[in-house]
């Protein structure tokens, strides 16, 4: 796609200012991916990792009353093999979600069915490289039933080991604190058992005080909450700190908070919360951690309807993130999807016409599966005539390659530090260039156990520094002069001990 004239003209100038090439593009382009492989209707979630660690990302996909489907990824190419590895499970899925639980090297998956009064939650163990996932549920302790929605693998005691929290509608939530592969609920104890309608929940280090805190988003006209995580006790702050309403109205049952997104839209270092609601959106600006402030209405982002997810993820790498969101299918209606650039004064409505015509999603992921440098869009759509579809970025080359995709994993090489914050830093000016955080939880009903993705507004070195939570609390470390052309078709691989060095 040609820059546009604008776009020229201010390339132009730059050029001229700073001798550093300038490429943009107005509006984003999406082709169909294996269109006939991806293409049934019922789905209700998607999560991505790479599940036989051969350096591409696989999609899980969960369906409404058909077989579950793993699409594993060869060169680009995706194969459906969940029949052959044993991850066929039918049900209504609507919740996936990837992790390392007992540290072996393999990502393993958690997956619930709601279907009227019929729940269930089953932990499939990757056997090693994905050969074969084995029912794991009785044996690890994580046996509940309720209305789940979301779930997320995090280290909430700074353990070194994943504990997972399971966001429920019809009953308190869950919180499983992993003990050598053994799980046991210590929600009530710590205070996190919210009895609340939730249906989203992000974990991140709001307050930067060395562990991990929860924004838990709420349905029905129930307020949101906070809850800092104070060691041996979680303190609901959300109305303290103004983010209790998630920027709709509190009280009514046509109102509600369904997924909350973390991303830096402002390249601040704070990550903010975008919520995706029943009613309109709201994009709660991180002030230090210490307040929020919903600034959705002059940024362009309340739209008034019924939304299930936002996703941020910079597609035209201009060093912004920009966002999806998902509408969604509710009370005899259809609500379309939007994708809007982060224009750094505020937001644009970029949407496609084929993504209007494929309206009311609901799993919704941004991921370089074809390792060219620009992220491309997963997506699932509930009504049985809708899709699961697999959008490639068509950016062009110069554009696409202008990033760099960072994970943090353990000294082992494993994925068990969700949760991590990485900043990148202008080599040369020092400058924040911008902020992302390692998944834990961003997609209605969906996630991803996969690196993080910085479009970079030019070239040249950048620093790369990494927060991570420990026993001793937060630590940081880094990397220096870092060539992001170095890693292009794969990620920059950051190793973190138990102290929070990096292991080389």
């Amino acid at each position: 796609m040609k820059p546009s004239l604008k776009a020229a003209l201010c390339m132009t100038a730059l050029c001229l200012a700073a001798l550093i090439p300038v490429l943009s593009v107005s509006l984003p382009q999406f082709t169909l991916h294996q269109p006939d492989l991806f293409r049934d209707g019922s789905a209700l979630t998607n999560a991505v990792a790479d599940f036989d660690n051969d350096g591409d990302l696989d999609i899980f996909v969960g369906f409404n009353n058909k077989p579950s489907r793993l699409y594993r990824n060869d060169r680009g190419m995706f194969t459906e093999v969940g029949g052959e590895v044993g991850l066929d499970a039918v049900g209504a899925i609507r919740t996936s979600s990837w992790g390392d639980y007992n540290g072996d090297g393999h990502v393993d998956l958690f997956i619930a069915s709601v279907a009227g009064n019929t729940t269930w939650g089953r932990l499939y163990r990757n056997e090693g490289n994905g050969a074969r996932f084995t029912d794991a549920t009785a044996s690890s302790g994580v046996q509940v039933a309720g209305s789940f929605r979301q779930a997320s693998w995090v280290d909430f005691d700074n353990d070194g080991d994943l504990d997972l929290f399971l966001a429920l509608r019809d009953k308190p939530n869950v919180l499983f604190r992993n003990t050598n592969g053994k799980f046991t609920d210590v929600a009530k104890e710590l205070g996190v058992d919210d009895p609340r309608r939730s249906v989203g929940a992000v974990w991140f280090d709001y307050d930067k005080d060395g562990d991990l805190d929860v924004y838990v988003t709420n349905m029905d006209g129930d307020a949101n909450g906070l809850f800092r995580n104070d060691g041996r006790r979680f303190t609901d702050v959300a109305k303290e700190l103004g983010a209790d309403t998630g920027g709709r109205p509190l009280g009514s049952t046509l109102f509600g908070s369904v997924r909350p997104s973390l991303g830096d839209y402002d390249n601040d270092g704070n990550l903010d919360i975008f919520c995706a609601n029943y009613g309109p959106n709201g994009l709660y600006r991180n002030v230090d951690g210490k307040r929020f402030i919903n600034v959705a209405q002059e940024l362009g982002l309340a739209i008034d309807n019924c939304y299930d997810s936002g996703a941020w993820g910079d597609w035209d790498n201009d060093g912004r993130v920009d966002l999806y969101v998902n509408g969604t299918v509710t009370r005899g209606r259809s609500f379309e999807d939007y994708l809007f650039r982060n224009d750094r004064t505020g937001f644009s409505d970029v949407t496609s016409e084929f993504i209007r015509k494929n309206d009311a999603d609901h799993g919704v992921q941004w991921l370089d599966f074809d390792r060219d440098g620009d992220l491309d869009l997963a997506l699932t759509n509930g009504a049985a005539d809708g899709m699961h579809f697999l959008l490639t970025n068509e950016l062009p080359a110069a554009l696409a390659r202008r990033s760099l995709q960072v994970a943090v994993v353990d000294a082992r090489g494993h994925y068990t530090r969700a949760g991590a914050e990485v900043r990148l830093f202008d080599s040369a000016t020092g400058a924040l260039l911008g902020t992302n955080i390692m998944d834990t939880g961003s997609g209605y009903d969906s996630q991803n156990a996969m690196p993080v993705h910085f479009g970079l507004a030019q070239e040249g070195p950048v620093d790369v520094e990494v927060a991570t939570m420990t026993p001793k609390g937060r630590r940081t470390a880094g990397l220096r002069k870092i060539s992001p052309a170095d890693f292009l078709g794969r990620c920059l691989t950051m190793k973190t001990d138990a102290n929070g060095a990096i292991v080389k």
